[in-house]
């Protein structure tokens, strides 16, 4: 369980949010708050008032892996086999141990093909799944994901989740602006407006309230 108690950082307030395990999707109108929301679940932002802790611990004492919207800002590496394996030596991990965690997770995201590659001249869903490997190396149990899928095709977005669902890990938080995959995989759904949670519990409880507007599945309404 995620849970925010009376938790504050500049503009956004969250006094309470109980996000249970699964696949929670976060969405909202541009400016609402969503990624900052994110980055605080990460721990890469600190609340300025209040607590958010994952099944008891802080974010910054919970093993987290990040997906950002925009995967190239945050290459380490050029190389992929080097890019997944980047977070196993900064443990200072064992070379053996590396190399063999490393083979595992690209056979387990299924991108074998691409382990001597070079990064730079991968395609957008190829980078998104390198960076998938990459944040899943140290086997988290929390995954934030910022809309990792707003420069995919719909299939290949698809297919990305399907992966994420099937690694099993154990809080995945991701926004997206596709209303209809949130409707289609989300087990739980958060709704902001000006820095407050709005709506929150299953997706289709969120999108009932939500009525005709423009975030509901189906509706392209603005």
């Amino acid at each position: 369980m995620i849970k925010f108690d009376h938790m504050i950082y500049r503009e956004i307030q969250v006094p309470e949010l109980n996000i249970p395990e699964g696949l929670c999707s976060v969405f909202g109108p541009n400016g609402s708050g969503k990624s900052t929301l994110l980055r605080l679940i990460a721990g890469i932002d600190q609340p300025d008032e209040g607590t958010i802790l994952i099944n008891g611990n802080s974010p910054r004492n919970t093993e987290c892996g990040y997906l950002s919207e925009f995967p190239d800002r945050n290459i380490v590496f050029e190389r992929v086999a080097d890019e997944i394996s980047s977070p196993l030596k900064f443990r200072h991990l064992d070379c053996n141990e590396t190399e063999e965690k490393v083979r595992g997770i690209i056979q387990e995201i299924g991108i074998t093909g691409l382990y001597d590659k070079n990064v730079t001249r991968l395609s957008g869903g190829e980078k998104i799944l390198v960076a998938l490997a990459t944040a899943i190396s140290i086997k988290p149990g929390l995954l934030v994901i910022d809309e990792a899928d707003s420069h995919l095709d719909s299939q290949t977005a698809s297919g990305v989740f399907e992966i994420i669902r099937r690694l099993e890990i154990p809080h995945v938080v991701f926004c997206t602006q596709d209303m209809n995959r949130v409707e289609e995989i989300a087990d739980f759904a958060v709704y902001m407006e000006n820095g407050r949670v709005a709506e929150s519990g299953e997706p289709s409880s969120v999108f009932e309230t939500l009525g005709e507007t423009c975030f509901s599945p189906g509706n392209t309404e603005s």
